[in-house]
């Protein structure tokens, strides 16, 4: 019965998560294949793994502002201890349980990677466990597929620093489509900053609370390229309409307010990612489609993919913030998922990257 903790910290988030899988080694493809009901939280009566702990800690930066490597790294290094300690108390498990210690090698920020590493190291060195560093995007897959019960769906992977549409096929997932320039979760919470959004608890989640109240859809520029997303154009646009509030006004005469353009920024940027997920779901005969990143909790979202499925037939799965959001038990999932085929990180070798692309893991654990 492994058992192993993960440390994830590739951006502001620091998760640290204790997951036991079950033996046989029986991965979550294998389970029955779940109702279309878009969107669907979870179709697992009693999942196969067991999540022992799953903590997080967030460095929040003032309104208005990102937050830079160096004080995020700061963060991680000043939490990690404490957020190791608490999740082995509430799984209740000893040194002695924990067979292997997973890391995210990448992709993300560097230096907050490199302190999440550091501590990897530390504990591997200090308990004997072997270290698995694993691949962030796969660990959202591999967690979302597991909470979710999706069989083979095509992967939405929207997050602060990542957009893209993924199918799995040979043991890889394949890339079919991503964004050009800067990701949705960067595109909105660069605008959470020009209208001085509160980072508190996220500012995605606040750009979504407020495109609940708005009234006015505003024209924005729509840059879907084939299989591929471009944001960039989209923001300089929000950001000149934000520029002229007070002034500004819909076609109706109305004055338009920031909950109509944060209504607006939405509505053009998942209507694009609804686009290009339909399309790779035509390609390769999908009838599932799987959200997984920190955007993926959003409930516009979900709902607009919801529609798209239904239409076509298919469901949609999604999990909560739990899930959703960086945390520490997807990066143990996954590499508890790997080690069980004989995959080792070498002490030596347990660097971390900033560019760490989702095709290039081998996912052996799949048929």
């Amino acid at each position: 019965m492994p058992i192993a903790i993960g440390l994830e910290g590739s951006a502001n988030k620091l998760g640290v998560g204790i997951i036991h899988q079950p033996t046989p080694f029986t991965p979550s493809v294998n389970n029955p294949t779940p109702p279309p009901s878009p969107p669907s939280k979870s179709s697992h009566a009693s999942p196969p793994a067991r999540i022992l702990a799953n903590l997080r800690h967030t460095y929040v930066s003032p309104p208005g502002s990102g937050f830079l490597p160096k004080d995020t790294a700061q963060h991680h290094r000043r939490w990690v201890v404490r957020l190791v300690k608490q999740a082995m108390k509430q799984a209740g498990v000893t040194v002695e349980d924990v067979d292997c210690i997973c890391f995210t090698k990448g992709p993300g920020m560097g230096a907050p990677l490199q302190s999440v590493a550091v501590a990897a190291r530390m504990l591997s060195l200090l308990w004997d466990k072997e270290l698995v560093g694993v691949n962030h995007c796969v660990g959202h897959i591999e967690m979302g597929r597991e909470i979710t019960g999706a069989q083979n769906p095509v992967v939405l992977y929207v997050s602060g620093g990542n957009t893209q549409i993924i199918a799995y096929s040979a043991q890889r997932y394949r890339i079919f489509g991503e964004a050009l320039d800067i990701a949705i979760g960067n595109c909105l919470d660069r605008f959470a900053r020009t209208l001085r959004i509160s980072n508190d608890p996220a500012p995605g989640y606040n750009i979504e609370q407020l495109a609940k109240r708005g009234r006015h859809l505003l024209d924005l520029p729509y840059a879907v390229k084939g299989m591929d997303v471009s944001f960039s154009g989209i923001l300089a646009s929000v950001d000149v309409l934000a520029g002229q509030l007070g002034s500004l006004r819909a076609d109706s005469g109305d004055v338009v307010t920031p909950e109509d353009l944060c209504f607006s920024l939405q509505e053009t940027v998942f209507a694009m990612l609804v686009e290009i997920t339909e399309r790779a779901m035509a390609h390769v005969g999908a009838a599932q489609v799987l959200i997984v990143g920190g955007v993926g909790c959003n409930e516009r979202l979900q709902h607009m993919m919801a529609v798209m499925a239904a239409e076509r037939g298919g469901s949609v799965f999604a999990t909560d913030e739990r899930f959703c959001i960086d945390n520490g038990i997807m990066i143990a999932h996954a590499g508890l998922l790997a080690w069980r085929m004989g995959f080792r990180t070498e002490l030596e070798g347990s660097t971390c990257t900033q560019r760490f692309r989702t095709d290039e893991v081998l996912i052996n654990w799949r048929d």
